[in-house]
């Protein structure tokens, strides 16, 4: 089962919107970001992962950065992890179990920039997918 949001907005409004997502969001969840370069899905999940902090009541990291060339960052909370993906640049599904990537899913939120690759497998699994639009 999926949760499909389009998103079309201002700064403020996308700092907003992730707050509110964070302060719902548990371990096991799984977001997926999609839309063309540029659209605000770095910067969404920089909001987000900061609104996870803050509603952890712990500082959050210095700096938040598109794995894009890394391809996963992680990010401690404390009682699980937060593992950013930004699978632009893989070319087949194989690469996604060199990834750890399923094995990441279960005691975790994970966020995924580009996961075109990834959601043909993700049938049995319940996420969220946030589309990006040119405002």
């Amino acid at each position: 089962m999926s949760k499909e949001i389009t998103f079309n907005a201002n700064l403020q409004q996308l700092n907003k919107f992730a707050e509110k997502l964070a302060a719902i969001n548990k371990p096991s969840d799984i977001i997926l970001l999609q839309g063309e370069l540029g659209t605000g899905k770095t910067t969404f999940t920089r909001f987000w992962i900061n609104a996870l902090y803050q509603k952890k009541k712990i500082s959050p990291p210095f700096s938040i950065k598109s794995p894009t060339f890394p391809i996963m960052i992680s990010y401690n909370l404390n009682d699980y992890e937060v593992y950013h993906y930004d699978l632009y640049r893989l070319t087949n599904s194989k690469e996604l179990h060199e990834l750890d990537i399923f094995e990441n899913f279960a005691q975790n939120i994970t966020i995924i920039e580009w996961p075109e690759i990834v959601m043909k497998k993700l049938k049995k699994k319940s996420y969220y997918i946030i589309k990006f639009l040119f405002k």
